[in-house]
């Protein structure tokens, strides 16, 4: 034990694959690969998460990207990250530096640095068990105990009339606010004309085209009003071209692909994003999300966390967007849960979170077993 401060004395590294329907009528070409989580070739999705015991016997939750990486992911978490902070000092604002100091050298972004993130939102669970407040309180005295919610769609294969009905199932729910991963004019006039003209209406494209292409299909997208064009090019840090686009069209987001905060910030500074997509299990866990959300307030860019997740990173992001200054919806996938792995599973348009200590994330034991596929302890 360090300054009075509990110790790393276990980590369960768990991967859980839960099955859901995307409520799809039509199966069509896609204009995304198989390697995204909003294609056709996805029946279930995994959660990479890390349980993480401390010397005064708490348990504080933390969760990796993800999806198809996730054996890389593992194998970091399992052969290199865990093995570092076990036996460490059991708290973000002591470990952190040191942690990504000793792992620079293997990249900004990636498994490694997905595992690092695992761990860190796991410690500030941790650290706000001690304090004995919910992760949101403990970030902001004028936090909100309830976030709303934008309904993230799945790829459609940009067919018009499948998307605009699945707009139309998420309003039935009460959503209202929708972001799409189409990128042909047709399918979105038809979200659009669905949605309605004053709701908010995004699209992930995926990093789909060049800077030329992007800028034709933007000015052929102007006339409904996207609230924001994620991710237009490839590479996805090209970040003058996005500066560009911005510049032009004032509507670009990004962020999910960063290269750490270091990289995202850069993005933000030059001018490149109207808004900030970090996503908690990807760009360095809960202690990087706060690094963005500092920078966004100084340089006048909001920040709206990214979250296509339903383990502990859901309710690391739901504490983080509910501690905003700026009321701000939060990203949840919609998709239908035949079974939910804990309370805000699959809540709809609203998560009401609670007032345990921490993330508040309390699995249910059964569904973590019956959907379990591989567990590993380090001690």
């Amino acid at each position: 034990m360090s300054q009075n401060k509990p110790d790393v004395a276990r980590i369960e590294l768990i991967l859980v694959s839960m099955p859901f329907s995307a409520s799809r009528r039509v199966v069509g070409d896609e204009s995304v690969d198989e390697y995204n989580a909003s294609s056709q070739s996805f029946t279930a999705m995994e959660s990479l998460m890390v349980k993480v015991t401390d010397t005064d016997g708490r348990t504080g939750w933390g969760e990796a990207f993800g999806h198809r990486t996730n054996p890389a992911s593992w194998a970091a978490l399992e052969e290199i990250v865990g093995p570092y902070y076990l036996h460490r000092v059991a708290d973000p604002l002591t470990t952190r530096h040191d942690a990504e100091y000793a792992f620079h050298a293997f990249g900004r972004t990636g498994p490694v640095h997905f595992a690092l993130s695992a761990m860190d939102t796991a410690l500030w669970d941790l650290r706000a068990q001690r304090e004995d407040t919910p992760l949101r309180h403990l970030l902001s005295s004028s936090a909100r105990d309830a976030v709303d919610c934008y309904a993230s769609l799945v790829h459609y294969a940009e067919d018009p009339v499948e998307v605009a009905h699945h707009i139309a199932r998420a309003q039935a729910q009460g959503y209202s606010a929708f972001k799409l991963h189409e990128s042909t004019p047709e399918a979105i006039a038809a979200a659009r004309r669905q949605a309605g003209p004053g709701a908010d209406l995004m699209t992930d494209v995926n990093c789909r085209w060049s800077e030329e292409e992007a800028t034709i299909a933007l000015e052929a997208l102007s006339s409904y009003e996207l609230l924001w064009m994620e991710e237009p090019v490839f590479p996805p840090d090209d970040r003058a071209a996005l500066t560009r686009l911005n510049q032009r069209f004032g509507n670009i987001s990004a962020g999910e692909n960063a290269s750490g905060v270091a990289g995202l910030i850069d993005q933000m500074r030059s001018g490149a994003l109207s808004c900030a997509q970090p996503s908690v299990g990807k760009i360095g866990g809960v202690s990087a999300m706060l690094e963005v959300i500092e920078a966004g307030a100084e340089l006048g860019v909001p920040v709206v966390p990214h979250c296509f997740y339903y383990g502990p990173a859901l309710l690391a992001s739901a504490q983080i967007t509910a501690s905003l200054p700026t009321p701000t919806r939060l990203e949840v996938p919609f998709l239908q849960w035949p079974e939910a792995l804990h309370p805000l599973h699959g809540a709809g348009p609203e998560l009401r979170l609670g007032s345990a200590p921490g993330l508040g994330f309390e699995p249910d034991e059964t569904m973590l077993q019956k959907h379990l596929i591989r567990q590993y302890v380090l001690e």
